[in-house]
């Protein structure tokens, strides 16, 4: 079998290969500008952007892309309403400028108008129906205060009752009054967002490189190991970059975090019917707190989220606790006219948000603000925390403005506000692609060459396993294109079969045969 080869200077493709001529010249003392350590949304966007400025930049991981938080999300790109409730202004009108620049000019080809209805059921008094409301309609000023065109996101609207349930067949229809209807981002896949953005930066020349784990940082490089190998070696670098969200503080001094964990079910589609929308169900007792329902389009339904400080040592992957699946489906159970129970969880997953801590003890991790920080170390380590996956962007533009700051780099400005993703291209462009639209809207304009590998191999060109529909092209993709060097990644994040358990055991032989595969030549 032949193995995957180098990508030529200026390709956006990450497999072994690269990843190996790169850490050789590493190893060999290459020095780099710009060194960032974690490879979430946040890292790979600071490699991106310090990248499009003309800097020289590594950037590394001790697992694979989105291994943690930024594949753990809730899969939207929301314009702050949740910050607007609670007098965050300005992180609300960031969180929708963001937004619009997403869906607008990097990445319309991942991020897409998700409407979503608000269930008016017995629960929720006539003050609170009015309440969401004028949130919903102060959302829309956000929308147009960040410049988004009503054509990217449609105004809110109030839904009769027969309208609500014709959206979500699965509500009680006993004492339902009606429903409000609102607009937000809907990610086709957080973790699939970044790969796009890491592979971006490897096309602007960033050497992104999985499996190589931070052993000590200083403001002039790392001292780092390539986990595939065992092998030790110095990264130098001008400035660093500390993009590790909640492990930030097992690497730099003085960083005081509180991570809160929010926790999703996975559910089969046929148990809530043919949603048409997501849904927001108001948690009883609380004004300003939903459960989200948010159909995925691929057989699978999410539900979450709980919000729940985590205290003690911070997990590779975090386990999700009986208690939180308990009270989702307790949150279902008051809306909906079907039951469903623990044994319809067909999987669950759960991620650690970084917050900065600037709270008294007793205050609720709920209630801790969602900006994001920038702080150097003394002796020049730039970290940064805080945010959310929808403000990645902002959150990498300013650590890399703070890293050349610090060691006074040549650097130009930021680009990636109008600076399009690998397989971005203009809805109408997208639309007439011959290709699937479900590859179409995973890989955007790229989809004609995944497509194209199951037509020269047929059997890459069928579904995995029944029931989902990811093909064996896709596979092959990750592993020749996206840098998934393992089943594991693969399976967990270049696809999200293995959010399942049973769909990621029957999907195993799939993936190890990707990691070989040799396709006839076109």
């Amino acid at each position: 079998m032949s193995s995957p080869t180098a990508s030529a200077p200026g390709s956006s493709s990450l497999n072994a290969a690269r990843r190996s001529r790169e850490l050789a010249e590493l190893a060999d003392g290459t020095q780099v500008d710009v060194l960032v350590v974690g490879l979430g949304a946040t890292g790979a966007g600071a490699a991106l952007d310090a990248a499009t400025r003309g800097l020289t930049v590594a950037a590394i991981d001790a697992h694979d892309l989105a291994f943690g938080t930024s594949r753990w999300s809730s899969k939207l790109i929301h314009g702050g309403l949740r910050y607007l409730a609670t007098g965050q202004l300005d992180v609300a009108h960031e969180s929708a400028v963001e937004r619009g620049i997403l869906m607008e000019r990097t990445a319309p080809h991942l991020v897409r108008a998700q409407p979503f209805v608000l269930p008016l059921t017995p629960l929720v008094s006539r003050g609170q129906a009015a309440l969401a409301w004028a949130g919903f309609r102060a959302g829309d000023l956000l929308r147009a205060s960040a410049r988004t065109a009503r054509a990217t996101l449609p105004a809110p609207r109030t839904l009769s009752a027969v309208e609500t349930r014709h959206m979500a067949p699965a509500l009680r229809p006993a004492g339902l009054r009606g429903g409000l209807l609102s607009w937000d981002g809907q990610l086709t896949d957080d973790a699939r967002l970044v790969t796009a953005i890491a592979r971006t930066a490897a096309a602007h020349g960033a050497r992104i490189l999985t499996r190589t784990r931070a052993l000590s940082l200083s403001g002039s490089g790392a001292r780092v190991r390539d986990e595939l190998t065992g092998e030790e070696l110095l990264i130098r670098a001008r400035t660093v970059i500390n993009a590790t969200g909640v492990w930030a503080g097992g690497l730099v001094d003085d960083i005081r975090l509180r991570p809160s964990r929010g926790t999703h079910l996975v559910l089969r589609s046929e148990d809530l019917g043919s949603l048409t929308a997501g849904m927001h169900i108001p948690i009883p007792g609380e004004k300003n707190r939903f459960v989200l329902v948010l159909p995925q389009g691929d057989g699978r339904v999410y539900v979450g989220l709980t919000d729940e400080p985590v205290d003690g040592d911070i997990p590779d992957v975090p386990e999700v606790p009986e208690t939180d699946i308990g009270f989702l489906l307790d949150v279902l159970g008051s809306a909906l006219d079907v039951t469903v129970t623990r044994d319809d969880v067909v999987g669950a997953f759960a991620g650690l948000r970084p917050l900065l801590d600037t709270t008294s003890d007793s205050a609720r991790t709920a209630d801790i603000s969602r900006k994001h920080a920038v702080l150097t170390s003394p002796d020049g380590v730039v970290t940064v925390v805080g945010g959310k996956l929808t403000t990645y962007r902002r959150m990498a533009q300013d650590a890399v403005d703070a890293a050349v700051s610090v060691r006074n780099l040549a650097a130009g400005p930021s680009r990636t506000t109008t600076l399009p993703l690998v397989g971005a291209a203009r809805p109408g462009t997208l639309a007439t692609l011959d290709a699937p639209r479900r590859l179409v809207r995973r890989y955007g304009s790229e989809a004609l060459q995944i497509h194209a590998i199951g037509l020269a191999a047929p059997a890459l060109g069928r579904p995995v396993i029944p029931g989902h529909p990811v093909t064996g092209a896709e596979l092959v993709w990750a592993v020749r294109h996206e840098g998934a060097l393992d089943e594991s990644d693969v399976l967990d994040r270049r696809t999200r079969i293995g959010l399942v358990p049973h769909d990621r055991e029957a999907a195993h032989t799939a993936a190890r045969d990707a990691l070989t595969a040799d396709l006839p030549s076109r």
